[in-house]
Protein backbone atom coordinates (compact mmCIF):
# COMPACT_ATOMS: atom_id res chain seq x y z
CA UNK A 1 0.00 0.00 0.00
CA UNK A 2 1.18 3.55 -0.66
CA UNK A 3 2.51 5.53 2.26
CA UNK A 4 0.02 8.26 1.40
CA UNK A 5 -3.12 7.82 3.57
CA UNK A 6 -6.40 7.46 1.72
CA UNK A 7 -8.99 10.11 2.59
CA UNK A 8 -12.25 9.24 0.88
CA UNK A 9 -15.52 10.92 0.01
CA UNK A 10 -18.23 8.27 -0.66
CA UNK A 11 -21.08 9.21 -3.00
CA UNK A 12 -23.84 6.62 -3.26
CA UNK A 13 -27.63 6.74 -2.97
CA UNK A 14 -27.71 3.47 -1.04
CA UNK A 15 -27.14 4.19 2.68
CA UNK A 16 -26.73 0.50 3.50
CA UNK A 17 -23.94 0.11 0.95
CA UNK A 18 -22.22 3.25 2.27
CA UNK A 19 -22.42 1.93 5.81
CA UNK A 20 -21.06 -1.48 4.84
CA UNK A 21 -18.16 0.00 2.88
CA UNK A 22 -17.33 2.42 5.69
CA UNK A 23 -17.28 -0.39 8.26
CA UNK A 24 -15.12 -2.59 6.01
CA UNK A 25 -12.60 0.17 5.35
CA UNK A 26 -12.48 1.37 8.95
CA UNK A 27 -10.67 -1.81 9.96
CA UNK A 28 -7.77 -1.03 7.60
CA UNK A 29 -4.88 1.31 8.47
CA UNK A 30 -4.23 4.54 6.56
CA UNK A 31 -7.80 4.68 5.21
CA UNK A 32 -10.28 7.29 6.40
CA UNK A 33 -13.79 7.93 5.12
CA UNK A 34 -13.89 11.68 5.63
CA UNK A 35 -17.52 12.14 4.61
CA UNK A 36 -20.45 10.61 2.72
CA UNK A 37 -23.02 12.07 0.35
CA UNK A 38 -26.26 10.74 -1.06
CA UNK A 39 -26.75 13.32 -3.83
CA UNK A 40 -24.47 15.21 -6.17
CA UNK A 41 -25.49 18.59 -4.73
CA UNK A 42 -24.55 17.47 -1.23
CA UNK A 43 -21.26 16.04 -2.50
CA UNK A 44 -20.28 19.28 -4.23
CA UNK A 45 -21.16 21.28 -1.14
CA UNK A 46 -19.08 18.99 1.07
CA UNK A 47 -16.11 19.27 -1.26
CA UNK A 48 -16.46 23.04 -1.38
CA UNK A 49 -16.54 23.31 2.41
CA UNK A 50 -13.59 20.95 2.84
CA UNK A 51 -11.60 22.84 0.19
CA UNK A 52 -12.02 26.02 2.21
CA UNK A 53 -10.80 24.39 5.41
CA UNK A 54 -7.99 22.26 3.96
CA UNK A 55 -7.67 21.27 0.25
CA UNK A 56 -5.95 18.01 1.28
CA UNK A 57 -8.74 16.69 3.49
CA UNK A 58 -10.00 14.51 0.62
CA UNK A 59 -7.69 12.87 -1.91
CA UNK A 60 -10.12 10.42 -3.55
CA UNK A 61 -13.79 10.44 -4.53
CA UNK A 62 -15.51 7.04 -4.72
CA UNK A 63 -18.89 7.24 -6.42
CA UNK A 64 -21.73 5.32 -8.02
CA UNK A 65 -23.56 6.45 -11.17
CA UNK A 66 -26.89 7.35 -9.58
CA UNK A 67 -28.73 4.28 -8.39
CA UNK A 68 -27.08 2.12 -11.08
CA UNK A 69 -30.40 1.22 -12.77
CA UNK A 70 -32.21 4.34 -13.98
CA UNK A 71 -30.96 5.83 -17.26
CA UNK A 72 -31.63 9.39 -16.08
CA UNK A 73 -29.82 8.64 -12.84
CA UNK A 74 -26.83 7.29 -14.77
CA UNK A 75 -26.78 10.42 -16.93
CA UNK A 76 -26.88 12.50 -13.77
CA UNK A 77 -23.94 10.52 -12.38
CA UNK A 78 -21.99 11.04 -15.61
CA UNK A 79 -22.60 14.78 -15.34
CA UNK A 80 -21.33 14.68 -11.75
CA UNK A 81 -18.12 13.05 -12.98
CA UNK A 82 -17.69 15.82 -15.53
CA UNK A 83 -18.45 18.47 -12.92
CA UNK A 84 -15.90 17.03 -10.50
CA UNK A 85 -13.21 17.01 -13.15
CA UNK A 86 -14.01 20.60 -14.09
CA UNK A 87 -14.00 21.96 -10.55
CA UNK A 88 -11.31 19.69 -9.09
CA UNK A 89 -9.12 18.52 -12.00
CA UNK A 90 -6.40 17.19 -9.66
CA UNK A 91 -8.78 15.18 -7.47
CA UNK A 92 -8.86 11.50 -8.57
CA UNK A 93 -12.22 9.77 -9.00
CA UNK A 94 -12.87 6.02 -8.70
CA UNK A 95 -16.13 4.61 -10.03
CA UNK A 96 -17.44 1.85 -7.76
CA UNK A 97 -20.59 0.85 -9.57
CA UNK A 98 -22.91 -1.94 -10.60
CA UNK A 99 -22.92 -0.49 -14.13
CA UNK A 100 -21.23 -2.73 -16.68
CA UNK A 101 -22.49 -1.39 -20.04
CA UNK A 102 -19.41 -0.87 -22.26
CA UNK A 103 -20.70 2.33 -23.85
CA UNK A 104 -21.44 3.98 -20.54
CA UNK A 105 -18.08 2.91 -19.11
CA UNK A 106 -16.35 4.42 -22.14
CA UNK A 107 -18.22 7.67 -21.56
CA UNK A 108 -17.18 7.62 -17.90
CA UNK A 109 -13.57 6.99 -18.86
CA UNK A 110 -13.69 9.82 -21.38
CA UNK A 111 -15.09 12.12 -18.68
CA UNK A 112 -11.76 11.76 -16.87
CA UNK A 113 -12.59 9.14 -14.22
CA UNK A 114 -9.33 7.60 -13.06
CA UNK A 115 -10.50 4.10 -12.19
CA UNK A 116 -13.36 1.62 -12.15
CA UNK A 117 -14.28 -1.36 -10.00
CA UNK A 118 -17.62 -3.16 -10.03
CA UNK A 119 -19.54 -3.53 -6.80
CA UNK A 120 -18.61 -6.81 -5.16
CA UNK A 121 -14.89 -6.36 -5.77
CA UNK A 122 -12.93 -7.90 -2.87
CA UNK A 123 -11.70 -5.33 -0.36
CA UNK A 124 -7.97 -6.02 -0.94
CA UNK A 125 -8.36 -5.49 -4.69
CA UNK A 126 -10.52 -2.40 -4.09
CA UNK A 127 -7.90 -0.92 -1.78
CA UNK A 128 -5.22 -1.65 -4.38
CA UNK A 129 -7.29 0.19 -7.00
CA UNK A 130 -7.75 3.16 -4.66
CA UNK A 131 -4.04 3.29 -3.95
CA UNK A 132 -3.17 3.14 -7.64
CA UNK A 133 -5.55 5.98 -8.45
CA UNK A 134 -4.42 8.19 -5.56
CA UNK A 135 -0.79 7.68 -6.60
CA UNK A 136 -1.62 9.21 -9.98
CA UNK A 137 -2.21 6.05 -12.00
CA UNK A 138 -5.23 4.47 -13.68
CA UNK A 139 -7.03 1.31 -12.63
CA UNK A 140 -9.68 -0.25 -14.79
CA UNK A 141 -11.18 -3.56 -13.70
CA UNK A 142 -9.43 -6.33 -15.71
CA UNK A 143 -12.62 -7.72 -17.19
CA UNK A 144 -13.42 -4.33 -18.66
CA UNK A 145 -10.09 -3.85 -20.41
CA UNK A 146 -11.07 -6.31 -23.12
CA UNK A 147 -14.33 -4.44 -23.59
CA UNK A 148 -12.41 -1.21 -23.86
CA UNK A 149 -10.02 -2.53 -26.48
CA UNK A 150 -12.75 -4.06 -28.63
CA UNK A 151 -15.29 -1.28 -28.31
CA UNK A 152 -12.96 1.68 -28.73
CA UNK A 153 -12.33 2.03 -32.48
CA UNK A 154 -8.87 3.59 -32.33
CA UNK A 155 -7.43 2.39 -29.04
CA UNK A 156 -3.91 1.11 -29.78
CA UNK A 157 -3.06 -2.52 -29.22
CA UNK A 158 -1.30 -3.36 -25.92
CA UNK A 159 1.65 -4.46 -28.06
CA UNK A 160 2.12 -0.85 -29.15
CA UNK A 161 3.39 0.87 -26.00
CA UNK A 162 4.23 4.12 -27.77
CA UNK A 163 0.67 4.40 -29.02
CA UNK A 164 -0.65 3.82 -25.50
CA UNK A 165 1.68 6.47 -24.12
CA UNK A 166 0.60 8.90 -26.84
CA UNK A 167 -3.04 8.25 -26.06
CA UNK A 168 -2.47 8.76 -22.34
CA UNK A 169 -0.66 12.01 -23.05
CA UNK A 170 -3.51 13.16 -25.21
CA UNK A 171 -6.26 12.26 -22.69
CA UNK A 172 -4.33 13.90 -19.86
CA UNK A 173 -3.65 17.10 -21.82
CA UNK A 174 -7.10 17.37 -23.37
CA UNK A 175 -8.75 16.78 -20.00
CA UNK A 176 -6.84 19.68 -18.46
CA UNK A 177 -7.59 21.92 -21.44
CA UNK A 178 -11.30 21.06 -21.40
CA UNK A 179 -11.54 21.71 -17.66
CA UNK A 180 -9.82 25.09 -18.03
CA UNK A 181 -11.95 25.93 -21.07
CA UNK A 182 -15.16 25.13 -19.22
CA UNK A 183 -14.09 27.29 -16.28
CA UNK A 184 -13.18 30.24 -18.51
CA UNK A 185 -16.42 29.91 -20.51
CA UNK A 186 -18.42 29.90 -17.27
CA UNK A 187 -16.65 33.08 -16.19
CA UNK A 188 -17.48 34.76 -19.50
CA UNK A 189 -21.18 34.02 -18.95
CA UNK A 190 -21.19 35.76 -15.56
CA UNK A 191 -23.54 38.77 -15.51
CA UNK A 192 -22.00 42.09 -14.57
CA UNK A 193 -18.44 41.04 -15.48
CA UNK A 194 -16.16 44.09 -15.86
CA UNK A 195 -14.99 44.86 -19.39
CA UNK A 196 -11.30 44.32 -18.57
CA UNK A 197 -11.98 40.91 -16.99
CA UNK A 198 -14.13 39.94 -19.98
CA UNK A 199 -11.29 40.81 -22.35
CA UNK A 200 -8.81 38.79 -20.29
CA UNK A 201 -11.09 35.72 -20.16
CA UNK A 202 -11.80 35.99 -23.90
CA UNK A 203 -8.06 35.96 -24.58
CA UNK A 204 -7.58 32.93 -22.34
CA UNK A 205 -10.39 31.13 -24.17
CA UNK A 206 -8.77 31.75 -27.56
CA UNK A 207 -5.45 30.43 -26.24
CA UNK A 208 -7.12 27.28 -24.88
CA UNK A 209 -8.94 26.63 -28.17
CA UNK A 210 -5.66 27.00 -30.05
CA UNK A 211 -3.95 24.64 -27.58
CA UNK A 212 -6.69 22.04 -28.03
CA UNK A 213 -6.37 22.18 -31.83
CA UNK A 214 -2.58 21.92 -31.64
CA UNK A 215 -2.69 19.00 -29.20
CA UNK A 216 -5.11 17.11 -31.43
CA UNK A 217 -2.89 17.69 -34.48
CA UNK A 218 0.25 16.55 -32.69
CA UNK A 219 -1.02 13.46 -30.84
CA UNK A 220 -3.78 12.15 -33.12
CA UNK A 221 -2.39 10.74 -36.33
CA UNK A 222 -4.10 11.40 -39.70
CA UNK A 223 -4.74 7.65 -40.04
CA UNK A 224 -6.64 7.57 -36.75
CA UNK A 225 -8.70 10.58 -37.75
CA UNK A 226 -9.49 8.99 -41.12
CA UNK A 227 -10.49 5.71 -39.45
CA UNK A 228 -12.77 7.60 -37.08
CA UNK A 229 -14.45 9.43 -39.97
CA UNK A 230 -14.98 6.12 -41.79
CA UNK A 231 -16.50 4.46 -38.73
CA UNK A 232 -18.73 7.47 -38.07
CA UNK A 233 -20.02 7.32 -41.66
CA UNK A 234 -20.75 3.58 -41.64
CA UNK A 235 -21.91 2.94 -38.09
CA UNK A 236 -24.63 5.19 -36.75
CA UNK A 237 -25.26 4.64 -33.05
CA UNK A 238 -27.58 7.36 -31.80
CA UNK A 239 -27.96 5.98 -28.27
CA UNK A 240 -24.28 5.41 -27.39
CA UNK A 241 -22.00 7.33 -29.78
CA UNK A 242 -18.59 5.91 -30.66
CA UNK A 243 -15.91 7.93 -28.91
CA UNK A 244 -12.43 8.56 -30.19
CA UNK A 245 -9.57 10.45 -28.67
CA UNK A 246 -10.19 13.16 -31.23
CA UNK A 247 -13.90 13.55 -30.51
CA UNK A 248 -14.30 12.64 -26.84
CA UNK A 249 -13.91 16.19 -25.50
CA UNK A 250 -16.29 17.58 -28.11
CA UNK A 251 -18.95 15.00 -27.33
CA UNK A 252 -18.56 15.58 -23.63
CA UNK A 253 -18.89 19.30 -24.12
CA UNK A 254 -22.03 18.95 -26.22
CA UNK A 255 -23.72 16.20 -24.20
CA UNK A 256 -25.17 18.34 -21.37
CA UNK A 257 -26.77 20.78 -23.86
CA UNK A 258 -28.95 18.19 -25.61
CA UNK A 259 -32.42 18.68 -24.19
CA UNK A 260 -33.82 15.20 -25.02
CA UNK A 261 -31.04 13.46 -23.04
CA UNK A 262 -31.61 15.43 -19.83
CA UNK A 263 -34.26 14.62 -17.27
CA UNK A 264 -35.65 17.33 -14.99
CA UNK A 265 -33.52 15.98 -12.14
CA UNK A 266 -30.45 16.22 -14.37
CA UNK A 267 -31.31 19.82 -15.21
CA UNK A 268 -31.64 20.60 -11.53
CA UNK A 269 -28.41 18.80 -10.64
CA UNK A 270 -26.45 20.61 -13.33
CA UNK A 271 -27.85 24.00 -12.35
CA UNK A 272 -27.34 23.48 -8.62
CA UNK A 273 -23.77 22.32 -9.20
CA UNK A 274 -22.99 25.56 -11.00
CA UNK A 275 -24.58 27.50 -8.16
CA UNK A 276 -22.50 25.64 -5.56
CA UNK A 277 -19.38 26.53 -7.53
CA UNK A 278 -20.27 30.21 -7.67
CA UNK A 279 -20.94 30.28 -3.94
CA UNK A 280 -17.19 29.76 -3.44
CA UNK A 281 -16.51 33.25 -4.81
CA UNK A 282 -16.71 36.45 -2.81
CA UNK A 283 -20.13 37.28 -1.35
CA UNK A 284 -19.44 40.97 -0.82
CA UNK A 285 -22.30 43.22 -1.92
CA UNK A 286 -20.92 45.34 -4.79
CA UNK A 287 -24.25 46.97 -5.65
CA UNK A 288 -25.57 50.31 -4.40
CA UNK A 289 -28.49 48.56 -2.66
CA UNK A 290 -28.30 47.35 0.94
CA UNK A 291 -29.14 43.68 1.48
CA UNK A 292 -30.28 42.16 4.75
CA UNK A 293 -27.59 39.47 4.61
CA UNK A 294 -24.87 42.15 4.50
CA UNK A 295 -24.89 42.23 8.29
CA UNK A 296 -23.62 38.62 8.42
CA UNK A 297 -20.03 37.50 8.21
CA UNK A 298 -19.11 35.99 4.87
CA UNK A 299 -18.91 32.46 6.23
CA UNK A 300 -22.41 32.80 7.67
CA UNK A 301 -23.70 34.21 4.39
CA UNK A 302 -22.28 31.23 2.55
CA UNK A 303 -23.69 28.79 5.09
CA UNK A 304 -27.14 30.40 4.82
CA UNK A 305 -27.13 30.31 1.01
CA UNK A 306 -25.93 26.67 0.99
CA UNK A 307 -28.72 25.69 3.35
CA UNK A 308 -31.29 27.54 1.25
CA UNK A 309 -30.11 25.66 -1.84
CA UNK A 310 -30.39 22.31 -0.02
CA UNK A 311 -33.88 23.02 1.25
CA UNK A 312 -34.98 24.21 -2.18
CA UNK A 313 -33.80 20.91 -3.68
CA UNK A 314 -35.94 19.07 -1.14
CA UNK A 315 -39.00 21.19 -1.93
CA UNK A 316 -38.56 20.58 -5.65
CA UNK A 317 -38.39 16.84 -5.02
CA UNK A 318 -41.70 17.08 -3.17
CA UNK A 319 -43.25 18.64 -6.27
CA UNK A 320 -42.31 15.64 -8.41
CA UNK A 321 -45.43 13.68 -7.61
CA UNK A 322 -48.11 12.68 -10.11
CA UNK A 323 -50.76 14.82 -8.40
CA UNK A 324 -48.95 18.13 -9.08
CA UNK A 325 -49.26 19.67 -12.55
CA UNK A 326 -47.49 22.62 -14.08
CA UNK A 327 -50.71 24.67 -13.97
CA UNK A 328 -50.79 24.39 -10.17
CA UNK A 329 -47.41 25.98 -9.60
CA UNK A 330 -48.82 29.51 -9.60
CA UNK A 331 -51.20 28.72 -6.75
CA UNK A 332 -48.57 26.68 -4.88
CA UNK A 333 -45.83 29.31 -5.13
CA UNK A 334 -46.62 31.12 -1.86
CA UNK A 335 -46.91 27.85 0.04
CA UNK A 336 -43.60 26.60 -1.36
CA UNK A 337 -41.79 29.82 -0.44
CA UNK A 338 -43.25 29.77 3.06
CA UNK A 339 -42.22 26.13 3.62
CA UNK A 340 -38.75 26.90 2.27
CA UNK A 341 -38.39 29.98 4.49
CA UNK A 342 -39.59 28.08 7.56
CA UNK A 343 -37.25 25.13 6.93
CA UNK A 344 -34.22 27.39 6.41
CA UNK A 345 -34.88 29.40 9.59
CA UNK A 346 -35.38 26.25 11.65
CA UNK A 347 -32.19 24.54 10.45
CA UNK A 348 -30.01 27.66 10.30
CA UNK A 349 -30.66 28.87 13.84
CA UNK A 350 -31.62 25.53 15.39
CA UNK A 351 -35.10 24.53 16.43
CA UNK A 352 -34.41 24.97 20.15
CA UNK A 353 -31.97 27.89 19.96
CA UNK A 354 -32.61 30.41 22.74
CA UNK A 355 -31.08 33.77 23.60
CA UNK A 356 -31.17 35.85 26.77
CA UNK A 357 -33.13 39.09 26.37
CA UNK A 358 -33.50 41.11 29.57
CA UNK A 359 -34.57 38.54 32.16
CA UNK A 360 -36.09 35.90 29.93
CA UNK A 361 -35.03 33.24 27.46
CA UNK A 362 -36.57 33.65 24.02
CA UNK A 363 -36.88 30.88 21.43
CA UNK A 364 -35.42 32.45 18.32
CA UNK A 365 -37.15 30.29 15.71
CA UNK A 366 -40.64 30.72 17.14
CA UNK A 367 -40.18 34.48 17.33
CA UNK A 368 -38.87 34.79 13.77
CA UNK A 369 -41.62 32.63 12.27
CA UNK A 370 -44.23 35.09 13.54
CA UNK A 371 -43.01 37.75 11.08
CA UNK A 372 -43.82 35.97 7.82
CA UNK A 373 -46.45 38.48 6.64
CA UNK A 374 -43.95 41.32 6.70
CA UNK A 375 -41.34 39.19 4.90
CA UNK A 376 -43.89 38.13 2.31
CA UNK A 377 -44.98 41.71 1.63
CA UNK A 378 -41.55 43.30 1.52
CA UNK A 379 -39.52 40.52 -0.13
CA UNK A 380 -41.23 37.33 -1.31
CA UNK A 381 -44.04 38.93 -3.30
CA UNK A 382 -41.41 40.83 -5.28
CA UNK A 383 -39.23 37.85 -6.27
CA UNK A 384 -39.69 37.52 -10.05
CA UNK A 385 -39.98 34.48 -12.31
CA UNK A 386 -40.30 31.91 -9.52
CA UNK A 387 -43.00 29.91 -11.31
CA UNK A 388 -40.95 29.90 -14.53
CA UNK A 389 -37.93 28.53 -12.64
CA UNK A 390 -39.96 25.79 -10.94
CA UNK A 391 -41.55 24.82 -14.27
CA UNK A 392 -38.11 24.54 -15.83
CA UNK A 393 -36.63 22.44 -13.01
CA UNK A 394 -39.60 20.19 -12.22
CA UNK A 395 -41.33 19.76 -15.59
CA UNK A 396 -38.46 20.55 -18.00
CA UNK A 397 -40.51 23.38 -19.51
CA UNK A 398 -38.96 25.90 -21.86
CA UNK A 399 -38.01 29.26 -20.36
CA UNK A 400 -40.00 32.20 -21.75
CA UNK A 401 -38.14 35.19 -20.34
CA UNK A 402 -36.31 38.28 -21.54
CA UNK A 403 -38.56 38.33 -24.64
CA UNK A 404 -37.05 35.01 -25.79
CA UNK A 405 -37.97 31.34 -25.60
CA UNK A 406 -35.05 29.22 -24.40
CA UNK A 407 -35.25 25.48 -25.03
CA UNK A 408 -35.01 23.40 -21.85
CA UNK A 409 -31.56 21.88 -21.51
CA UNK A 410 -29.83 24.41 -23.74
CA UNK A 411 -26.88 26.36 -22.45
CA UNK A 412 -28.82 29.61 -22.87
CA UNK A 413 -31.72 28.31 -20.77
CA UNK A 414 -29.26 27.11 -18.12
CA UNK A 415 -27.62 30.53 -17.99
CA UNK A 416 -30.95 32.35 -17.61
CA UNK A 417 -32.27 29.84 -15.06
CA UNK A 418 -29.06 30.24 -13.03
CA UNK A 419 -29.67 34.00 -12.81
CA UNK A 420 -33.22 33.43 -11.53
CA UNK A 421 -32.03 30.76 -9.07
CA UNK A 422 -29.29 32.97 -7.64
CA UNK A 423 -31.72 35.84 -7.14
CA UNK A 424 -34.19 33.48 -5.43
CA UNK A 425 -31.51 32.20 -3.03
CA UNK A 426 -30.36 35.70 -2.13
CA UNK A 427 -33.90 36.97 -1.57
CA UNK A 428 -34.93 33.98 0.56
CA UNK A 429 -31.77 34.52 2.64
CA UNK A 430 -32.76 38.19 3.00
CA UNK A 431 -36.17 37.01 4.19
CA UNK A 432 -34.50 34.86 6.86
CA UNK A 433 -32.42 37.77 8.19
CA UNK A 434 -35.11 40.48 8.09
CA UNK A 435 -37.17 39.32 11.11
CA UNK A 436 -33.94 38.88 13.04
CA UNK A 437 -33.09 42.54 12.43
CA UNK A 438 -36.61 43.58 13.40
CA UNK A 439 -36.74 41.70 16.72
CA UNK A 440 -33.27 40.64 17.91
CA UNK A 441 -30.85 42.94 16.11
CA UNK A 442 -28.87 44.11 19.17
CA UNK A 443 -28.61 40.86 21.15
CA UNK A 444 -24.96 40.25 22.07
CA UNK A 445 -25.03 36.48 21.57
CA UNK A 446 -26.42 36.84 18.06
CA UNK A 447 -23.91 39.56 17.20
CA UNK A 448 -21.02 37.35 18.30
CA UNK A 449 -22.26 34.30 16.41
CA UNK A 450 -23.39 35.87 13.13
CA UNK A 451 -22.53 39.54 12.54
CA UNK A 452 -19.73 41.13 10.60
CA UNK A 453 -17.29 42.82 12.97
CA UNK A 454 -17.79 46.16 11.22
CA UNK A 455 -21.51 46.09 12.13
CA UNK A 456 -21.55 44.95 15.76
CA UNK A 457 -21.84 48.34 17.49
CA UNK A 458 -25.32 49.61 18.31
CA UNK A 459 -24.77 52.73 16.22
CA UNK A 460 -23.73 50.75 13.13
CA UNK A 461 -26.65 48.35 13.56
CA UNK A 462 -29.15 51.21 13.76
CA UNK A 463 -27.55 52.89 10.76
CA UNK A 464 -27.83 49.63 8.82
CA UNK A 465 -31.50 49.19 9.81
CA UNK A 466 -32.29 52.76 8.78
CA UNK A 467 -30.64 52.15 5.44
CA UNK A 468 -32.85 49.10 4.93
CA UNK A 469 -35.94 51.11 5.91
CA UNK A 470 -35.12 53.73 3.29
CA UNK A 471 -34.55 50.95 0.78
CA UNK A 472 -38.07 49.60 1.37
CA UNK A 473 -39.55 53.09 0.91
CA UNK A 474 -37.57 53.82 -2.24
CA UNK A 475 -38.47 50.43 -3.70
CA UNK A 476 -42.15 50.91 -2.95
CA UNK A 477 -42.52 54.46 -4.25
CA UNK A 478 -39.76 54.93 -6.84
CA UNK A 479 -37.64 51.94 -7.88
CA UNK A 480 -40.45 49.40 -8.31
CA UNK A 481 -42.75 51.76 -10.29
CA UNK A 482 -39.77 52.70 -12.45
CA UNK A 483 -38.98 49.01 -13.12
CA UNK A 484 -42.64 48.35 -13.97
CA UNK A 485 -42.70 51.30 -16.37
CA UNK A 486 -39.44 50.11 -17.99
CA UNK A 487 -40.81 46.51 -18.28
CA UNK A 488 -37.90 44.95 -16.42
CA UNK A 489 -36.94 43.06 -13.28
CA UNK A 490 -33.88 43.81 -11.18
CA UNK A 491 -32.16 40.61 -9.99
CA UNK A 492 -29.20 39.93 -7.73
CA UNK A 493 -26.62 37.45 -9.03
CA UNK A 494 -23.40 35.82 -7.84
CA UNK A 495 -20.47 37.33 -9.74
CA UNK A 496 -16.73 36.67 -9.24
CA UNK A 497 -16.32 40.04 -7.49
CA UNK A 498 -19.36 39.54 -5.24
CA UNK A 499 -23.14 39.97 -5.30
CA UNK A 500 -23.97 42.07 -8.36
CA UNK A 501 -27.17 43.28 -10.01
CA UNK A 502 -28.60 42.65 -13.46
CA UNK A 503 -31.92 43.15 -15.22
CA UNK A 504 -34.26 41.12 -17.43
CA UNK A 505 -37.04 42.28 -19.70
CA UNK A 506 -40.56 41.29 -18.66
CA UNK A 507 -44.01 42.53 -19.80
CA UNK A 508 -45.60 44.26 -16.79
CA UNK A 509 -48.53 46.12 -18.32
CA UNK A 510 -51.02 44.64 -15.83
CA UNK A 511 -48.98 45.88 -12.89
CA UNK A 512 -48.65 49.28 -14.55
CA UNK A 513 -52.43 49.56 -14.86
CA UNK A 514 -52.86 48.87 -11.14
CA UNK A 515 -50.52 51.63 -9.93
CA UNK A 516 -52.00 54.53 -7.99
CA UNK A 517 -50.89 57.38 -5.77
CA UNK A 518 -47.17 58.17 -5.58
CA UNK A 519 -46.05 55.18 -7.71
CA UNK A 520 -48.40 56.31 -10.48
CA UNK A 521 -47.09 59.88 -10.15
CA UNK A 522 -43.53 58.56 -10.54
CA UNK A 523 -44.41 56.82 -13.81
CA UNK A 524 -46.22 59.94 -15.08
CA UNK A 525 -43.17 62.02 -14.20
CA UNK A 526 -40.95 59.63 -16.15
CA UNK A 527 -43.32 59.75 -19.09
CA UNK A 528 -43.43 63.55 -18.98
CA UNK A 529 -39.64 63.68 -18.82
CA UNK A 530 -39.36 61.31 -21.78
CA UNK A 531 -41.88 63.40 -23.73
CA UNK A 532 -40.31 66.80 -23.03
CA UNK A 533 -36.67 65.76 -22.97
CA UNK A 534 -36.10 65.71 -26.79
CA UNK A 535 -37.79 69.08 -27.24
CA UNK A 536 -36.04 70.56 -24.25
CA UNK A 537 -32.78 69.25 -25.62
CA UNK A 538 -33.48 70.90 -28.99
CA UNK A 539 -34.42 74.16 -27.27
CA UNK A 540 -31.28 74.11 -25.17
CA UNK A 541 -29.26 73.39 -28.31
CA UNK A 542 -30.76 76.44 -30.06
CA UNK A 543 -30.27 78.66 -27.00
CA UNK A 544 -26.72 77.40 -26.62
CA UNK A 545 -25.96 78.11 -30.27
CA UNK A 546 -27.37 81.62 -29.86
CA UNK A 547 -25.29 82.27 -26.77
CA UNK A 548 -22.17 81.02 -28.55
CA UNK A 549 -22.93 83.28 -31.54
CA UNK A 550 -23.53 86.24 -29.25
CA UNK A 551 -20.33 85.69 -27.32
CA UNK A 552 -18.11 85.01 -30.31
CA UNK A 553 -19.51 87.22 -33.05
CA UNK A 554 -20.78 90.26 -31.14
CA UNK A 555 -19.35 90.42 -27.65
CA UNK A 556 -16.08 88.84 -28.69
CA UNK A 557 -15.67 91.08 -31.71
CA UNK A 558 -16.59 94.15 -29.65
CA UNK A 559 -14.08 93.24 -26.99
CA UNK A 560 -11.51 92.72 -29.72
CA UNK A 561 -12.11 96.17 -31.16
CA UNK A 562 -11.95 97.76 -27.74
CA UNK A 563 -8.71 95.98 -26.98
CA UNK A 564 -7.30 97.00 -30.32
CA UNK A 565 -8.21 100.63 -29.67
CA UNK A 566 -6.62 100.53 -26.26
CA UNK A 567 -3.41 99.07 -27.65
CA UNK A 568 -3.32 101.65 -30.45
CA UNK A 569 -3.93 104.45 -27.96
CA UNK A 570 -1.13 103.24 -25.74
CA UNK A 571 1.17 103.04 -28.76
CA UNK A 572 0.27 106.60 -29.87
CA UNK A 573 0.88 108.05 -26.39
CA UNK A 574 4.26 106.34 -26.17
CA UNK A 575 5.30 107.71 -29.57
CA UNK A 576 4.19 111.25 -28.67
CA UNK A 577 6.13 111.18 -25.38
CA UNK A 578 9.22 109.93 -27.19
CA UNK A 579 9.06 112.72 -29.78
CA UNK A 580 8.48 115.34 -27.12
CA UNK A 581 11.47 114.12 -25.13
CA UNK A 582 13.66 114.16 -28.23
CA UNK A 583 12.63 117.73 -29.10
CA UNK A 584 13.26 118.94 -25.56
CA UNK A 585 16.81 117.63 -25.59
CA UNK A 586 17.85 119.58 -28.71
CA UNK A 587 20.13 122.63 -28.01
CA UNK A 588 18.49 125.95 -28.61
Amino acid sequence: MSKKPLKLLLIDQDPIFRLGLRVALSALPDIEVVSEAETDTTALQILAELAQQDPNQVNLVVLELGNGRSISSQQQGLQLCQQLKIQYPKLPVLLLSSVQEPGLLLAVQAAGVNGYCPKGTPIPELVAAMTEVVDGGFYWFPEQRSVETTSHPITPSPRLPLARVRKNWYLSGIGYIEASLAAVTAQLQTPGLPLIDRAVFAGQRRELLASRWLLTRLLVSPQERQEEETISATQKQPEIPVLSIATEPLLLQQQPTLAPLLSPRSLQSDLFSLCVTKLQSSLQNVTDVALEIDIFREDKKRELLYLTLQKLAQKLDELRVPQVTIDQLETLKDSILYDLWQAVITDFFGKFYRVQVSNQKIEVVNLLLQNYRVVQTEIFNKIPLVVELFSYLVFQADLHIDNTCYSAGSSEAKSQALIILENLLIQVANGVVQPLLNSLADVEEIKQNYYDRRLISTREIERFRNELSWKYRLNKYINEPKAIFESSYELFVLAPRGIAKTSLYAPRSQELAQLSGIPLLVTLTLEFRDAIAPRLKSLLSIVGSGIVFLLTKIVGRGLGLIGRGILQGIGSVSLTEKNFKRNSERPK
